[in-house]
């Protein structure tokens, strides 16, 4: 590929029970981006992220990562790619049973080569990352709050050291202050590490702190993907609707 493109989608159909959910979807992401996946509800936004991830095989067409295919037969080289990428669910997904120490270490763990003195210094490297304290790894997931939920599984995300981040609704539930400082810290983690990131966001704020590109999915497909200036002027009915008359907020 002439591009340094991190993920490719070609030809992608998505079907259940005999519904299309994505048809003839295409899509690259360039090395470096910080794409935002805009549709609207039921459109396969987190389809799509799972596909991916890995966790969905599409019905048809194929997802690249670093320019290997996810159908590629060799466990070896699937377990390697997705050393390469970290996701952030939507609600966090921390293990309820485990300490913030041990979520953030358990993909360390799941390595096999690592002592747990390398792996407490680099749990709590992570949780420096997300600004938190070593003495914050002491606590279990019911005690945290809200913003603290989304920097723990922001930590775990970031604990293999990955290039591609997937974000799902990475401000949900979270109030405008602490929304504005997680969009702040994500966006300084991305410069000092040089992490692709695409994020599924329905949040305007969201999208005008932190994404340089768009991409919109409607009608089963990207209608839509390019910097934002230029997809805002895009005629298509979801696109006006979403942002309407809050275009200037994104400039």
């Amino acid at each position: 590929m002439t591009r340094d493109v991190v993920i490719e989608l070609r030809g992608v159909d998505t079907v259940f029970s005999g519904h299309y959910v994505h048809r003839k979807l295409d899509l690259s992401i360039e090395r470096g981006q910080i794409v935002g996946l805009l549709g609207g509800s039921g459109s396969g936004k987190t389809t799509l992220l799972r596909e991916m991830l890995g966790l969905l095989k599409p019905t048809a067409g194929y997802v690249r990562l670093f320019d290997v295919d996810l159908n590629d037969p060799d466990g070896l080289v699937q377990r390697a790619i997705r050393r390469r990428l970290g996701m952030l669910f939507q609600h966090g997904a921390l293990f309820s049973a485990l300490s913030v120490f041990d979520n953030i270490a358990f993909p360390l763990r799941e390595l096999r080569c690592l002592d747990e003195d390398w792996i407490r210094h680099l749990v709590h490297l992570k949780l420096a990352m997300v600004e938190l304290a070593p003495a914050h790894g002491l606590l279990m997931p019911a005690e945290l709050s809200g913003g603290m939920v989304k920097r723990v599984a922001l930590a775990r995300a970031l604990a293999l050291e990955p290039e591609l981040l997937l974000l799902d609704e990475p401000t949900a539930g979270l109030d405008p202050d602490r929304s504005q400082n997680f969009v702040e810290l994500v966006g300084s983690l991305q410069q000092a590490l040089g992490l692709t990131v695409v994020m599924v966001t329905h949040d305007l704020n969201t999208l005008a702190g932190l994404a340089s590109h768009v991409a919109v999915l409607a009608e089963g497909h990207i209608i839509a993907h390019g910097p934002k200036a230029e997809v805002m002027t895009v005629d298509h009915p979801f696109v006006t609707g979403f942002f309407g008359a809050d275009r200037k907020k994104l400039l």
